[in-house]
């Protein structure tokens, strides 16, 4: 039994399948870049080798959320552009700037800090202005936009920093036809149409994320922004799925069966027996729980593809294992569970598990935790 077999659990990343998705992703994005996000270590696929690889396929930015993440890349060795967003009072400004990275500034306290850090570094800052466009999390109000494009454009003037690009994000962008879609985009637009008023000159504008690439080229301004389309998952079931799309699925995840065993009718199954067998059956042992990041919320109901056929989790998930029943059936311990995969094999996907835990895919593959192995497949040799 070779290395990868032998492992409890294990997530397969499909790197040939995420390089693939970069070049759908680029066609669809016309003549705009495209930045490939890879934040919460790319959607739990893996950040260092999913960044090579979509760099590999022609993305020509990375995007992290925190400060920490896209200083991690920089350490691994990749180079390029990459810009992080979500940053709290005292973060690593200079360690950020001396790394060359692009940073988000949404408000007066971060551009002071910003500012601040890159005077200490004897380096310009190179910042991107964030403008709240509707969303209403992070981003400068269109009310504040003056003051902070202001105190940029002075603090650029002086040498201190430079205004790489100008952006916003959509609250509702895998909803095609919402009208909050095109107030956002006439706001920014607006917000766009000031800073550069006031002499911004960005080399980037951007906006859309993998929804707005996907069904709204008006917003794919100077660069787009794929997530979660990227690892080749719809960002929205009603959008269409991965291959309406010419997406596939990146994640392959799979558990060895731990244990095999028959037991007579009125067996209770799991904690709390919300499961009990209606006739003598087999049982099988999944040894993956929510621990390992398979939802709770998909007790008795998440699919696996077990012995050639699909079942549902018997009573609950636990911390580290459920039960299917095999229905009579026998399978090999060892035997692979697959619990979700591309689909075209019979496997369920993780569209299959966020309906059967009531949430959406993005949720399933980033939540699968670190006591699961990443397995990367179809890597490029370093030199190739």
């Amino acid at each position: 039994m070779n290395e990868t077999a032998s492992l409890r659990a294990r997530a397969e990343i499909d790197l040939a399948a995420l390089r693939a998705n970069v070049r759908v992703l680029r066609a669809r994005a016309g003549g705009a870049q495209l930045m490939a996000v890879v934040k919460s270590d790319a959607y739990g696929h893996g950040a260092v080798p999913c960044a090579r690889a979509a760099l590999e396929a022609g993305a020509t930015w990375l995007g992290t959320a925190t400060p920490h993440e896209a200083l991690a890349l920089r350490e691994a060795g990749l180079g390029g552009r990459v810009m992080c967003w979500l940053w709290t009072p005292g973060g690593p400004w200079r360690e950020a700037i001396e790394a060359d990275i692009d940073v988000s500034v949404s408000g007066m306290w971060a551009l002071r800090e910003v500012v601040a850090a890159a005077t200490g570094a004897g380096v310009p800052a190179r910042v991107q202005l964030k403008a709240d466009t509707g969303l209403g999390r992070n981003g400068c109000q269109p009310a504040d936009w003056p003051e902070l494009v202001g105190a940029a454009r002075a603090a650029e003037e002086a040498g201190t920093l430079r205004i790489t690009g100008l952006w916003s994000h959509f609250a509702c962008a895998d909803e095609p036809g919402h009208p909050s879609i095109q107030a956002q985009l006439t706001a920014f637009r607006d917000m766009v149409a000031y800073a550069e008023k006031a002499g911004v000159r960005p080399e980037v504008r951007h906006m859309a994320n993998s929804p707005a690439t996907l069904t709204l080229p008006e917003a794919h301004f100077d660069l787009v922004r794929t997530g979660i389309a990227m690892y080749g998952i719809s960002p929205s079931p009603e959008l269409g799925t991965p291959a309406d799309f010419g997406l596939r699925p990146v994640m392959r995840l799979v558990a060895s069966v731990a244990l095999v065993k028959q037991v007579p009718a009125g067996h209770g199954i799991s904690y709390g027996h919300h499961y009990t067998t209606s006739t003598g059956t087999t049982l099988g042992l999944v040894p993956v729980g929510y621990a390992d990041g398979i939802p709770r919320h998909a007790s008795g109901r998440g699919p696996v593809l077990v012995g050639g056929s699909v079942r549902r989790v018997a009573g609950r998930v636990a911390m580290d294992q459920f039960v299917v029943d095999l229905e009579g059936d026998v399978v090999e311990v060892g035997s692979e569970a697959v619990l979700f995969g591309a689909g075209d094999r019979g496997e369920p996907t993780a569209e299959d598990w966020a309906r059967a835990a009531d949430t959406i895919a993005y949720e399933i593959v980033t939540r699968i935790g670190t006591r699961v192995p990443r397995v990367h497949l179809n890597g490029v040799p370093a030199g190739a």
